[in-house]
């Protein structure tokens, strides 16, 4: 079953009573696999779930002291809130690039 319904942006949202209903009455509803959206085995939940925790750990910052000098500092904080984040992505493409790690080695 599919439900549609149109929505006015300039108006906070309140449910009516009719969505009340429909919504207390799919929480009864039944869940039905099938053949585009199987149940997951066991298995698989696992490898989900690990898949998650191997993705969350890479994506994990490490805190690090660097010594920046006074000008590439204060070219980086022009770049506003998050430079910090900047200078992390320049670092990654500069690393994973050995054209340009080439030239300044």
């Amino acid at each position: 079953m599919i439900i549609t319904k149109d929505f006015d942006l300039n108006k906070p949202f309140e449910y009516t009573e009719e969505d009340i209903a429909m919504l207390k009455a799919l929480k009864d509803r039944p869940v039905v696999p099938d053949e585009e959206n199987p149940e997951l085995t066991d298995e698989e939940l696992r490898e989900m779930v690990e898949d998650r925790r191997i993705r969350l750990a890479l994506q994990r910052k490490q805190v690090v002291s660097v010594r920046l000098s006074n000008r590439a500092l204060e070219k980086a904080k022009s770049f506003g809130k998050g430079y910090t984040s900047v200078l992390s992505q320049i670092l990654e493409r500069v690393l994973t690039d050995t054209s340009i790690l080439k030239q300044l080695v």
